[in-house]
């Protein structure tokens, strides 16, 4: 039976920026950055970008992590973490105020986790930051051993092996090494590294229920660490089972992971996926460190130089752990928004486009808790979450500054509005969804519904572009490709423009359930096992077909009331 978490917090909504609050407070060698809360970075007390002679190293992600990533801010290690919600990555603005605060003519090392989310907010700051002039380079970790090799576009995760990256790298670019040296090295470490995960029992995100996916006496391997499935749920096993299980899959030349031969030297990292009352408690992990180490030097035939044991890379207040093996050949093992009146009458556009972001906006609201349960089984389970925060944001700023007359700047208002508060995959999905259709509304100073048709197109465009999804990956393009293609097709077909909208929000309502026929090929969804894809459609497309048949509805009620 699901029951309400336990936390030690306040309104769940507010723990990253208590956190980040408290963090600061206990460590005075830190600080966070100028705009905070909106804009979460907690870089070095120490670190000025003017006069900062030496090499930058970012990394960052969603919370529930800890310490990941703001905890290994430091002398040796990073120079500033940039943080996003619980497992939702930080928005472009927010690292691309992290590169400017702590970037020199040295450049700066971005160290990216292989999630979608991740890689698009990392990389759309990171080209924003060389137009700017900074010098700029970027890893990627995907340490996953779990999985198959072949996951769509996503590729295997990054996991607590990008904290043995980040060591290396800030050592390295503490000795005082280029830009490119730097990159070097972390790239050569990121080849070098596997890791598995173990799980028994399953995360629980702050304000939601725990989750009951694992039953008595069953334990998760391969898992996420976001809480996502993993690769098979097996009976309870004795640790030296388990362990040998994990290098093996990590080690084997069947796999082919991480292939060394035999007299190579690694680090060893046994990590625990909970440092609070409830995780994997300290006992259990050096039990697994002195099995783990044996196994590698008699069953595999490598030197262990060092072993790390404690939480590193958490997931909330979920029991388990990762290991890691790693080889490297590296001698750096050291450690504004425009004013708007708002007593101007509405012409009959903005009246309309009024009823149908209030429409869509609500639909979300209501849809919050469906979301975030469809999430919990293919996902990470903040789909909901994610999306009522962008709703409410834009439900509070349409009273405020959008300037609903204007159909264009309405949207381009909506992107800022999502952009800023949601975070991860769907932020930067959204925002680019945004400033598509705006840069196409623009284009004319009447808008048609044949031009809303063209704007939904590029959009469409843009988010595959970007995202790397197409058609059957199942992903929010599902419901926005059948959408577009309909209404196209009505309208030229000579269909009122009313009941080609109609038409085209079922078309997105039949797209978004037509998912659970699909096998993911984008996203999180990507390592979850076809079995449990087949139980629920995916939550961004259902999200994207819940607004759109709301807002299509709503103006329907205007037109014809």
């Amino acid at each position: 039976m699901a029951y309400q978490g336990k936390k030690l917090i306040n309104d769940p909504n507010d723990v990253v920026t208590e956190f980040i609050e408290g963090m600061v407070e206990t460590y005075p060698d830190l600080q966070y950055l100028d705009g905070f809360p909106g804009i979460k970075v907690v870089l070095r007390a120490d670190v000025v970008s003017s006069t900062y002679d030496k090499v930058a190293v970012i990394c960052g992600g969603g919370s529930g992590h800890e310490p990941a990533h703001s905890g290994f801010v430091g002398e040796g290690m990073l120079t500033a973490a940039v943080i996003g919600d619980v497992f939702a990555s930080p928005h472009v603005d927010a690292i691309l105020a992290g590169i400017r605060s702590v970037t020199g003519p040295m450049g700066c090392l971005l160290i990216v986790t292989n999630y979608t989310g991740d890689r698009l907010n990392f990389g759309l700051a990171a080209e924003q930051a060389k137009s700017e002039g900074y010098k700029i380079e970027t890893v990627v970790v995907g340490d996953d051993c779990a999985l198959p090799p072949a996951r769509g576009i996503t590729g295997r995760r990054g996991l607590a092996g990008t904290i043995l990256i980040t060591k290396i790298a800030g050592a390295a670019a503490a000795a005082g090494l280029s830009l490119d040296e730097v990159a070097e090295v972390a790239k050569h470490a990121s080849e070098m590294v596997g890791t598995m995960g173990v799980a028994l029992s399953v995360c629980t995100l702050p304000g939601q229920v725990t989750s009951d996916r694992l039953g008595p006496g069953k334990m998760e391997l391969g898992l996420g660490i976001h809480g996502e499935p993993g690769a098979a749920v097996a009976d309870l096993q004795p640790v030296d089972l388990v362990v040998s299980h994990v290098l093996k899959q990590i080690l084997s030349r069947e796999t082919n992971y991480l292939t060394l031969p035999r007299g190579s030297h690694i680090v060893l990292l046994i990590n625990g996926s909970n440092c609070r009352l409830g995780g994997t408690p300290t006992m259990e992990l050096m039990i697994a460190s002195g099995k783990a180490v044996l196994q590698l030097q008699l069953e595999h035939g490598l030197i262990v130089d060092r072993v790390y044991t404690g939480s590193f890379m958490t997931s909330l207040d979920m029991a388990g752990g990762s290991r890691n093996s790693t080889a490297f050949g590296c001698p750096y093992q050291s450690s504004i928004l425009a004013a708007v009146d708002s007593t101007r009458e509405l012409n009959e556009q903005g009246y309309i486009l009024e009823a149908a972001i209030e429409a869509g906006a609500k639909e979300i609201i209501n849809l919050k808790d469906a979301l975030n349960e469809w999430d919990s089984k293919v996902g990470d389970g903040d789909c909901g979450s994610t999306m009522f925060r962008g709703a409410m944001a834009i439900l509070e700023d349409m009273k405020e500054s959008y300037p609903l007359n204007d159909a264009a700047e309405t949207i381009k208002e909506i992107g800022d509005s999502v952009g800023r508060v949601m975070g991860g995959t769907s932020g930067i999905l959204y925002s680019i969804l945004c400033k598509a259709a705006y840069a196409k509304l623009k284009e004319s100073p009447v808008i048609t519904p044949l031009q809303w048709a063209n704007a939904l197109e590029a959009s469409i465009e843009a988010i595959s572009k970007y995202g790397g999804a197409i058609a059957g990956y199942r992903t929010m393009l599902d419901a926005l490709i059948p959408a577009s293609k309909t209404l196209k097709e009505s309208l030229d077909a000579g269909k009122d423009s009313l009941t080609a909208f109609l038409l085209s929000s079922e078309a997105a309502v039949n797209g978004a359930e037509a998912t659970k026929n699909m096998s993911a090929q984008a996203g999180r969804s990507s390592y979850v096992s076809a079995d449990i894809l087949m139980t629920v459609p995916d939550p961004g497309a259902m999200a994207v077909a819940g607004w759109y048949r709301a807002a299509t509805l709503a103006v329907k009620s205007k037109l014809q009331p």
